[in-house]
């Protein structure tokens, strides 16, 4: 099954049927993420106010969460506590409704005790974490989760590989992870080596978490971004789309910004008759 492209156009071949037992589908944008520089594409949110704005049209064009990155004086990746407030703070002022998951991305930068540190000290409604950057410190691993669970943070693991998945099970049945902690995104592609996601990636690694990890949503570096999503849709999965993963339509032309990559979704979405959340 694959998404053809049209200029800026999605059209779906085959038809695809959707079960009814499917969860409505939830959207998630990633406008920034911690690498990417606003010399790579003028429509890159650097700034807060540029981040809440972006954050703004993203909702508008039917994401309902954002996957917030914020950044330093140079633009760099920050895990400052500070500036995640004024993100939140600015998101919250112009787009309320919007929820919002902070990351914990290392990005090479930062350890597990800065990660920790963040999390404890923000005390944000949700966050993404790495099941692997938190396993570099095995004694804090406990503490780490722990203190997710005391706080009522939604956390959701970030797996790379099958490899990651097997940590994850590793660390529910030893009770590091407490059971009702097992919400995961599934992550195609890499950025470092620009190596472009595989659609074809997508199925066996769903059925590798079983039965046990219901709520899974997928993200795909390069061009074949919305295969993925596709796959995902299908499949009854979640979508992360954004410039942290993608800055082309599937032609290979540059998105105009982050709110068209939205819209692509929400068009796959009707056309395999998937129901959305902000449907409901």
């Amino acid at each position: 099954m694959q998404v053809k492209s049209d200029e800026s156009d999605i059209a779906v071949g085959a038809a695809v049927s959707i079960t009814s037992n499917h969860k409505p589908l939830k959207i998630t944008v990633a406008p920034n993420g911690a690498r990417r520089q606003a010399d790579q594409h003028p429509a890159l949110p650097i700034s807060v106010a540029e981040i809440a704005v972006c954050a703004r049209e993203c909702y508008a064009a039917g994401a309902d969460e954002i996957h917030l990155h914020v950044r330093d004086e140079k633009g760099q990746h920050s895990l400052s506590v500070d500036l995640y407030e004024q993100a939140i703070a600015a998101i919250r002022a112009i787009a309320p409704d919007m929820a919002i998951q902070v990351t914990t991305e290392s990005a090479g930068v930062f350890s597990a005790l800065e990660q920790y540190e963040v999390l404890r000290e923000l005390r944000p409604a949700s966050a993404s974490v790495s099941v692997r950057e938190v396993l570099r410190d095995t004694h804090l691993a406990p503490h780490f989760y722990a203190m997710c669970a005391r706080i009522g943070i939604d956390v959701q693991h970030i797996l790379y590989s099958l490899e990651d998945l097997e940590l994850l099970k590793g660390l529910l049945a030893a009770e590091i992870v407490p059971q009702s902690m097992t919400r995961v995104i599934l992550v195609f592609g890499k950025y470092a080596s620009e190596q472009a996601a595989d659609p074809s990636d997508v199925a066996p690694f769903v059925a590798a978490l079983g039965d046990g990890f219901p709520d899974w949503t997928v993200c795909a570096f390069g061009d074949t971004e919305l295969e993925v999503a596709q796959a995902a849709i299908a499949l009854g999965g979640h979508v992360r789309i954004g410039f942290e993963n993608n800055l082309n339509r599937p032609n290979g032309e540059p998105l105009q910004d982050n709110a068209e990559s939205v819209s692509a979704v929400v068009k796959l979405a009707h056309a395999l008759n998937r129901t959305l959340l902000k449907d409901q």
